[in-house]
């Protein structure tokens, strides 16, 4: 599912990070590794990808990064909750960059009412943005490539803003 336009931003992703020798870690869940993918899919990737996981149920989130309990007030599929995974990201495995993605892919929503194609996005690091997207689709593998176009784009457009 790694088409033309994602293996485009994993190489931009890459081309920065190597440049200035910067590190990134992803957590994901609807997306289910497509990120991860994309910035692997590059030539040389071990110089700056330190890790990642596929974030998609609690359990994961406990077990790959260590969250025993969100935030009071706050739940999963939310720019708090992508700002959060991505900082912890960025924490546990010591990158400069954290990048998150979590949503719903469909054919529903989720539990929380979140429509399907509903992705919440997040990148912490030098510069920290989040973002909501909404596809209006319950096309699940449409949707999964969409929420890693989404934050690869987030990504480097934040790698653009900031620097370490």
């Amino acid at each position: 599912m790694i088409n033309a336009h994602l293996t485009r931003l994993g190489e931009q992703a890459a081309a920065i990070l190597v440049a200035r020798k910067e590190t990134v870690g992803v957590s994901e869940s609807s997306a289910g590794g497509l990120i991860a993918a994309s910035l692997l899919a590059v030539p040389g990737a071990s110089a700056y990808f330190l890790g990642g996981s596929v974030t998609y149920a609690r359990p994961a989130a406990r077990g790959f990064l260590g969250v025993e309990r969100l935030p009071e007030g706050m739940r999963s599929a939310t720019e708090p909750y992508a700002a959060f995974m991505a900082g912890r990201v960025r924490e546990r495995v010591g990158a400069t960059w954290g990048l998150a993605e979590a949503g719903a892919a469909g054919p529903t929503g989720n539990r929380y009412g979140d429509p399907a194609g509903h992705s919440c996005l997040a990148v912490a690091g030098p510069d920290a943005r989040v973002r909501t997207l909404r596809t209006g689709s319950g096309d699940r593998p449409a949707n999964m490539v969409a929420f890693a176009e989404a934050a690869l784009t987030l990504f480097v457009e934040a790698l653009h803003a900031g620097k370490a």
